[in-house]
């Protein structure tokens, strides 16, 4: 009864063993907060600089002047 026992639970971590698909599950859920990170770093940045959004922002303020200016002047 206890050699049964023995091959049945043997038998049973085997299997268990070789399903990998909950360790997938946790790499790609580690993969997908990485990668959250990153774009929430690029997007937010910190202090003055405002990152990717204050700079995109940054640029269009000047062109949008630099577009009233040559209007402005043009017009004259």
């Amino acid at each position: 009864m206890l050699t049964k026992l023995f091959v049945n639970t043997r038998l049973a971590l085997e299997s268990f063993a070789k399903d990998k698909r909950g360790v997938t599950a946790i790499e790609y859920a580690i993969i997908g907060v990485a990668i959250s990170a990153i774009v929430l770093a690029v997007f937010q940045g910190q202090g003055d600089d405002g990152g990717l959004q204050g700079a995109l922002e940054g640029a269009i303020d000047t062109i949008t002047t630099n577009i009233t200016t040559a209007n402005d002047t043009a017009g004259d």
